[in-house]
């Protein structure tokens, strides 16, 4: 995906879910909604890291051993091969290579590339537990931010367009990061997201707000720090019909003196519509959209929430 700016949001992703044959068993797991939609807005950067650590096409299958805290990743059927080191040290040399991507989507139930629910056994066939990955862990241990997510995950459209919308948010900041901090900047970016953040979290938007009315008392570097990791881990918490309306209707208060009664009441409709799921949002977003042309304003103006939609995807 080109930005207004011109440049690419690249995200990592496990290199079978491109149809790329590298595959223990010599096939791929391509995901269309992956490879036809999603390859719309981002550029992939396509890795396989049993591949990579010199596990041949087609190769004896690897598992994980041993419990939540440690595990080791061995042939299912001789444990005596163990690749655990190379996985470990691949991981740890990508994670560091990889400090332009803005978002990693993984293979489910793969012992390196997993990141929910990977099997960890006990003996050839006994399941013990269940955790993450070890490649993948590398990932998400060398940067808790980064926004992260299975494909299978993403075929549920809210946990996708929360992942898109995490991925954007989260390359956003680190481009004005390269720009170089500043109060002002901080304070910009802060709230032009500000919609979007209510829509995920109440108690976020309200720690963030007082966060920056202190931006003066701290030093930049630490409360950026700060202001990122509260904005990335409140924007992981799902979005829902009473959240939307309550964001709808705040942008719609920017209005009251220009809309006369009869238009008031077609929006108040329009909100019940959608309450009982007759409606879709991007209806509202729409007629907030012609207010917004009819009636200009600044502040709305530079909302994301206004201004980005994820619809077809």
């Amino acid at each position: 995906m080109n930005t207004e700016s011109g440049q690419k949001i690249y995200i990592g992703i496990s290199s079978c879910l491109l149809g790329n044959k590298v595959r223990y068993d010599g096939n791929h797991k391509e995901q269309r909604l992956i490879t036809q939609k999603l390859a719309k807005r981002f550029d992939f950067v396509s890795v396989c890291p049993e591949m990579a650590i010199g596990l041949g096409v087609p190769r004896k299958p690897i598992h994980l051993i041993g419990d939540r805290t440690s595990q080791r990743a061995v042939e299912v059927k001789n444990n005596e091969i163990d690749v655990t080191d190379q996985l470990v040290s691949f991981g740890e040399q990508k994670a560091r290579e990889l400090n332009y991507i803005s978002g990693y989507i993984f293979k489910k139930g793969s012992p390196s590339c997993g990141l929910y629910s990977v099997k960890i056994y006990q003996g050839e066939n006994s399941v013990l537990n269940k955790g993450m990955g070890l490649f993948a862990q590398h990932i998400v241990k060398n940067n808790p931010l980064l926004p992260v997510e299975e494909e299978g995950r993403l075929n549920d459209e809210e946990l996708r367009r929360n992942f898109i919308q995490r991925v954007e948010v989260y390359y956003r900041w680190n481009q004005l990061l390269n720009s170089g901090l500043s109060k002002g900047k901080i304070i910009d970016f802060h709230s032009r997201h500000k919609f979007l953040l209510l829509a995920h979290c109440e108690k976020t938007y309200r720690e963030l707000g007082r966060l920056i009315s202190q931006i003066g008392n701290h030093d930049l570097d630490a409360f950026s720090e700060e202001y990122v990791s509260l904005l990335m881990n409140g924007l992981k918490k799902p979005t829902t019909r009473n959240k939307h309306i309550n964001v709808l209707q705040h942008i719609a208060g920017f209005f009251k003196k220009n809309l006369d009664s009869h238009d008031k009441h077609e929006f108040n409709q329009l909100i019940e519509n959608y309450r009982e799921g007759i409606m879709p949002r991007e209806a509202l977003l729409t007629i907030l959209k012609h207010y917004l042309r009819k009636f200009p304003n600044n502040y709305l103006g530079e909302q994301y929430y206004l201004s980005h939609h994820y619809s077809g995807i």
